[in-house]
């Protein structure tokens, strides 16, 4: 089908999406996760083919996980879908409702966005959960996901385009764009005559060729160069277990710690555990000189390499770890709001005082005390699921759940009013030119 077709048929599915009532969304998100699980074997075909085919192409095997579904995969998607259908329904709600000294009625309602495209790379679970947040909130959905995911995505989308007709509701609600090719990626970012809003998932590059070819208004998901700082007054017991959480539960999100800072005070008593627990989890430390010093000294097995000025601004998505040594907690928070992607910062500290100046002054989407950057997830946040971690600040910031796909109207409600002539109007008035 051809790109425009495409953006026709989603523009006028978002007009029935629209008036879809709560129970009409809830029922299918119920019928679609049923029909996830009962097709399982059907996507798991698909899926082996895509991981089959990286393997072959060489992928970073830390990449690879993010690519692979297991049945428990897709039971954790098929949930997904059920915990989105039990959220509040956002749209129709009334923000406010104020009599002007005329008798207007004027107050805000909140509506869907319309058509909403994503853009994003080898995450099939981001197809359903995409699905699910955009058909919540009465958008439809236009799907590019990477070559890498394609025999997957292709799968998931057949079952839910399925559910839906069965339901009775416009298919087109959502849509996958199957050619994988730049060009194609290309135009699609040029379609701001359907398309309203686009959501780019995925590393740095996708990111930020969207966000410079973009025709559409674009919110910037994803890169997490994340960092955890072990203050002066930290718990080194605690410091280790959110580390080593934070860098090897899942090495290729966006929320896995890829840099520690550490106070120069504590560094002798903790580069020795932070080095071992690393260590034995088979992570490389990229450290500066006083970091190296120290560790290589407590943990001589630890894989240790000097730090250069790149490794302090890298997201590895890999068993990569770089080290800062500071002498203060405005020195840490200097450093970490230089290298930063706005996305999740830690800081692991029994003092009151250095945890508010961070968690005041760290520039990013998600600050926290003593917890992992791991957290910083939709489901995690009780959103059901996210459609992208925002790490810009206008319109959305952090995991981007069912309020962030949808905007407002005025609704104006008269028994006759008319605007008096220019003798009446406000002086504050701008007159429109053009």
């Amino acid at each position: 089908m051809k790109l425009e077709e495409i953006g026709k048929r989603a523009r006028a599915a978002s007009m029935d999406g629209a008036e879809l009532s709560t129970e009409q969304k809830n029922r299918l998100l119920t019928q679609a996760a049923a029909d996830l699980v009962s097709h399982a074997e059907e996507i798991l075909t698909g899926n082996r083919e895509d991981v089959e085919r990286a393997q072959q192409n060489g992928m970073k095997e830390s990449l690879i996980d993010r690519l692979r579904l297991t049945d428990g995969r897709i039971r954790a998607m098929a949930d997904g879908l059920r915990k989105v259908a039990s959220l509040d329904d956002p749209i129709g709600s009334v923000l406010s409702m104020n009599r002007r000294p005329n008798g207007l009625m004027i107050g805000q309602k909140r509506v869907p966005l319309g058509v909403i495209g994503i853009i994003y790379e080898a995450r099939p679970n981001v197809t359903a959960d995409s699905f699910a947040l955009t058909f919540k909130t009465g958008n439809a959905v236009i799907l590019k996901g990477g070559s890498d995911a394609i025999a997957s995505n292709t799968a998931i989308v057949r079952v839910i385009r399925n559910s839906l007709t069965s339901a009775g509701l416009p298919a087109d609600m959502i849509q996958l764009i199957e050619a994988t090719d730049h060009e194609t990626t290309r135009q699609f970012m040029q379609m701001d005559q359907y398309v309203d809003l686009l959501i780019p998932r995925g590393g740095k590059n996708l990111i930020q060729s969207v966000r410079r070819n973009s025709l559409i208004p674009v919110i910037e998901t994803g890169t997490g160069n994340c960092h955890i700082y072990v203050d002066a007054a930290a718990d080194i017991d605690m410091a280790v277990r959110i580390i080593v959480n934070a860098k090897t539960q899942r090495t290729g999100v966006c929320n896995a710690c890829e840099s520690l800072v550490i106070h120069s005070s504590i560094l002798p008593e903790a580069a020795g555990p932070i080095a071992k627990a690393l260590t034995e989890k088979h992570v490389e430390i990229r450290a500066d000189d006083r970091a190296l010093a120290a560790m290589k000294k407590a943990c001589p097995e630890a894989v240790l390499k000097p730090a250069t000025e790149e490794d302090f601004g890298t997201e590895y998505l890999d068993l990569i770890i770089s080290v800062k040594t500071v002498d203060s907690t405005d020195e840490a928070i200097a450093h970490i709001n230089r290298y930063n992607t706005g996305h999740s910062e830690s800081i692991i500290t029994n003092s009151w005082q250095d945890a508010q100046k961070f968690l005041d002054r760290v520039d990013a989407a998600a600050v926290y005390l003593n917890a992992s950057t791991r957290f910083t997830d939709g489901g995690e946040f009780g959103f059901g699921a996210e459609i992208g971690i925002s790490t810009q600040k206008l319109h959305a910031r952090g995991p981007m759940g069912l309020l962030a796909l949808t905007t407002t109207k005025y609704i104006i409600l008269g028994s006759g009013q008319i605007r008096p002539d220019s003798a009446g109007s406000s002086a504050a008035e701008v007159p429109c030119r053009g």
